[in-house]
């Protein structure tokens, strides 16, 4: 039997002593907006949204952030996107820790990461784009957390899971990972754990997309590159130096489907169905199925893609959407530490940015 850790609710001890706290939350969306509803809990009893904003439009005012119904007034109303006049209601509250969330996938804003950790601010994000892009990024990262404030990253893998802090306290215990393997993708997890040839792989991602288990562009998940920069996030966090190009990414996307627009694509989804089942078909005369994986190996070789696996493997036994790691260490090597459990949902990834937050003191 795998060691299995189960993800367990985050608990709090009596606050009252504890520092109050203002944030801004840049990123309204599906995520921001369940975050909202989070701070409106009495988990958020100490938390003061001193500003919020989408791409387009900013709140500062006290009584609109107060508003229940603030994502919905933001799509409408409020001052024009100024991320100087937002980080100025953050440092004129009273609070002594100060926080900027950040709920978006904008490259833009995971570059300037660094920048406000080295300022003073601690970080809490969902944005894979800094941590799992370019190495300098990462050792930019690095650098300003050592110097500057916090950074809460739960959220940027597994949805809140307990992995990174589970594989920062083996490295931290002296222990060293040896290989790591699994289902990293919500969305992509769910197809492959549907998919079984009755039907075809079109109409399970359209159905998928309506139940909003994918992208918008479901090619941002097909593409395999999401999974690449967290598997980028969970080496680099293991030690390992490796640059985005040393990633080999396989994707799901036929080239003739790449460069096309989203709309295109939903009305092209077909093309996907014959490949797919013909890869289906070979794993299944061998009695084996399809999983879309990730894996590091001890020597840094790093692979994201599509791979048969026998039906006593792990990630063949998966639910839903669920998100699996398969760590094996120097000290966990006779069966791997297991980790796993819903990788996908906008309520769980807020909830890792809460308690990311509620951490900090």
């Amino acid at each position: 039997m795998s060691a299995v850790l189960v993800e367990t609710p985050i608990t709090t001890a009596t606050q009252t002593a504890k520092a109050e706290v203002a944030l801004v939350l840049l990123g309204t969306g599906v995520v921001g907006g369940a975050f909202l509803k989070l701070l409106c809990t009495p988990a958020g009893s100490r938390l003061h949204l001193v500003g919020a904003a989408n791409s387009r439009k900013q709140q500062t005012d006290p009584t609109q952030l107060a508003a229940r119904d603030l994502r919905e007034r933001l799509k409408r109303e409020g001052a024009a996107r100024d991320d100087d006049a937002l980080l100025a209601s953050l440092d004129a509250h009273r609070a002594t820790v100060k926080v900027i969330v950040d709920a978006t996938a904008s490259s833009e804003l995971a570059s300037r990461h660094a920048e406000w950790l080295a300022r003073g601010y601690h970080v809490v994000t969902a944005n894979k784009s800094l941590a799992g892009g370019q190495l300098s990024g990462w050792r930019a990262l690095q650098a300003a957390r050592a110097a500057g404030g916090s950074y809460g990253d739960s959220a940027t893998v597994g949805a809140g899971l307990p992995v990174l802090s589970t594989l920062r306290r083996l490295c931290d215990c002296g222990d060293s990972l040896l290989t790591l393997e699994g289902v990293f993708s919500g969305s992509l997890s769910y197809l492959f754990n549907q998919y079984d040839g009755t039907r075809p792989f079109s109409a399970l991602l359209r159905e998928a997309r309506q139940h909003g288990y994918t992208e918008p562009d479901p090619r941002a998940d097909l593409s395999g590159e999401d999974v690449a920069r967290k598997l980028l996030i969970l080496a680099r966090n293991a030690g390992f130096a490796l640059g985005k190009d040393e990633v080999v990414v396989e994707s799901l996307v036929p080239e003739s489907l790449r460069d096309i627009s989203t709309e295109a694509f939903l009305g092209r989804l077909e093309e996907l169905d014959e490949p797919l089942a013909a890869l289906h078909e070979a794993a299944r005369e061998r009695g084996q199925v399809l999983r879309f994986l990730a894996r590091i190996n001890q020597r840094g070789r790093a692979r994201v893609g599509l791979t048969e696996v026998p039906l006593t493997h792990p990630a063949a036994r998966l639910y839903g959407t669920d998100n699996q790691f398969a760590l094996t260490t120097t000290r966990y090597h006779t069966q791997p530490l297991v980790i796993q459990g819903p990788g996908a949902g906008p309520e769980v990834t807020a909830q890792a940015l809460l308690g990311d937050i509620l951490s900090l003191n």
